[in-house]
């Protein structure tokens, strides 16, 4: 029976997007490319291909949301770890300066009981719960001479720095114990999600499997339908502003005013150049694998992906897609423009670089590899926004 199969055909490229190449099962039945994926839960009570479908891109979204916790909170951690061991550093060199300041004072006390002058308000000083009660007191310090009181007053500004130091330190590690219960919390949750979606997977059929590479071909054509719209909008607005920007240098070699209407480039110069080294950079990515949490080399998550490649650049832009959002100027989808970054969902939870024409770079999720996509690979509601970083 094999002898009558017809050899796998690699991915074919639909519209300038790369299709994956489809199940076998799905290539040998016409009928299954034609069955859809609302088909009622069977009589066992199993849930329909559309639910199961519907289930694991929730669960892979949630996952990413997860992911986008973990970035922030493993960000965080960093932060504050760092912070910690400087305030740390700062106490201990405080508490030697202390421990010198203290070692005067022992000294002078230990003078005055050799020579047995007067009360050893030093040696008091230095056995009292609270040093700074004894220094209030007019009657002990009118008793001590001027060094005396220079050493006492720098003990108890020593002191009184170095306890506030530590407390300092204190709720520092309070506060970083704190994050990395965060880290932990969300790291679970990523895994948890990603571990019931491939549950999810296990469980279907090679029918069922070959229905969803149908389904997802079906969708990515749409998608590539949606990118080449997008692109004959974006083209269309492209040559009527150069149209716009001949006539006004036209009007203003005849002494007219319509110069005063002409674009000013130099923005859009500059950042096109950024723009070109972060794409490039992107492109150099392709093929390698998606892994949450990860910054490159070797694999990235999809904030880690955009925020290397403008790092490539020279502009630095945050971890997280929460903050990536805010890192810059939002701009219609309409006037997207190479380099910009485009934003998913409502939780603003997945990010790519657009490459134009109505396509993108990005690490779509875990299982995919760094690909080239059209914009819409989701829907065109899924697109939250558009943000020009640099």
């Amino acid at each position: 029976m094999a002898s009558h199969r017809k050899s796998r055909t690699p991915g074919t490229r639909v519209a300038g997007i790369r299709t994956p190449a489809l199940a076998t099962a799905a290539l040998t039945s016409v009928a299954l490319l034609s069955q859809t994926a609302t088909a009622a839960p069977s009589d066992d009570g199993r849930p329909s291909l559309e639910e199961v479908e519907k289930k694991v891109g929730d669960l892979y979204r949630q996952a990413e949301s997860a992911t986008e916790k973990y970035n922030a909170a493993k960000e965080k951690t960093a932060k504050q770890r760092k912070q910690v061991d400087t305030l740390l550093d700062d106490v201990a060199e405080r508490t030697q300066k202390l421990n010198e300041a203290r070692a005067e004072l022992g000294s002078f006390a230990a003078a005055q009981y050799r020579t047995g002058a007067g009360v050893p308000d030093t040696a008091t000083f230095l056995l009292a719960d609270t040093p700074q009660d004894i220094f209030d007191q007019r009657q002990v310090m009118d008793r001590m001479t001027g060094r005396q009181k220079e050493a006492v007053d720098d003990y108890v500004t020593r002191q009184s720095e170095t306890m506030k130091k530590r407390q300092e330190a204190t709720e520092s590690l309070e506060t970083l114990t704190e994050t990395q219960g965060d880290l932990k919390t969300a790291k679970a949750t990523v895994q948890k999600k990603l571990a019931d979606a491939r549950e999810l997977m296990s469980k279907l059929t090679a029918e069922e499997k070959a229905r969803l590479a149908a389904i997802e071909e079906k969708k990515q054509k749409e998608a590539a339908r949606k990118a080449a719209e997008l692109a004959e909008q974006q083209k269309a607005q492209q040559e009527a502003a150069a149209a716009q920007q001949d006539s006004g240098t036209s009007g203003s070699a005849s002494g007219s005013s319509g110069s005063a209407t002409t674009p000013s480039t130099s923005t859009d110069s500059s950042y096109a150049t950024k723009a070109e080294k972060a794409l490039a950079f992107a492109r150099a990515q392709i093929g390698k694998p998606y892994v949450w949490g990860a910054t490159g080399p070797g694999s990235y998550d999809c904030s880690g992906l955009t925020q290397a490649a403008w790092k490539a650049a020279g502009v630095t832009v945050p971890r997280t897609t929460y903050d990536q959002v805010n890192a810059g100027t939002t701009v219609p989808v309409s006037q997207a423009q190479p380099g910009d970054l485009v934003f998913f969902y409502d939780d603003v939870t997945h990010v790519g670089i657009y490459i134009g024409n109505g396509m993108m770079i990005h690490a779509p999720k875990p299982g995919t590899y760094v690909r080239e996509e059209s914009i819409y690979y989701d829907g065109e509601s899924s697109i939250h926004s558009v943000v020009r970083p640099a």
